[in-house]
């Protein structure tokens, strides 16, 4: 089901609340990616300026914008990061994480001025990622388990 002009205000909203709650969110959102799936810290040891990890944040934000808009590219890109990422030994499941630790941490810093409908529109946005995500590991023969 897709997601109703509302529901992209919605999640909008909350993505330009963050950056005026929080400024750049990157550091909060890879404690949490850290704290969840500590494995993965350590693919990060070179990035010791967090530039890596602002841009990958900003790429996933992109996604975010490009699917609530035309989805001209965000498919193709999730498709091409979910094989890079399998390369760098990063498992297709913790990849198809990383878009609910961006909500979870946006929930997070928003706290009050989160609601149940903004909760509503990133759950529905986050099942539309899954579904994406889940149809290019089966073509590319990546297991998400």
């Amino acid at each position: 089901m897709s997601l109703t002009e509302q529901e992209k205000q919605l999640i909008e909203k909350s993505i330009e609340r963050v950056a005026d709650v929080a400024g750049d969110p990157a550091s909060h959102v890879y404690a949490r990616l850290f704290a969840q799936q500590p494995e993965m810290e350590a693919m990060f040891v070179l990035d010791t300026d967090g530039n890596v990890r602002g841009h990958m944040l900003s790429e996933a934000l992109d996604c975010v914008f490009d699917f609530l808009g035309p989805r001209a590219y965000a498919p193709v890109l999730i498709q091409s990061e979910l094989t890079n990422h399998s390369n760098l030994g990063v498992p297709p499941a913790v990849f198809a994480t990383f878009f609910r630790v961006v909500m979870e941490t946006f929930r997070e810093l928003l706290g009050a001025e989160w609601t149940a409908e903004t909760d509503a529109a990133w759950a529905k946005l986050l099942g539309e990622f899954d579904t994406t995500i889940a149809e290019h590991a089966e073509r590319s023969g990546l297991a998400l388990v």
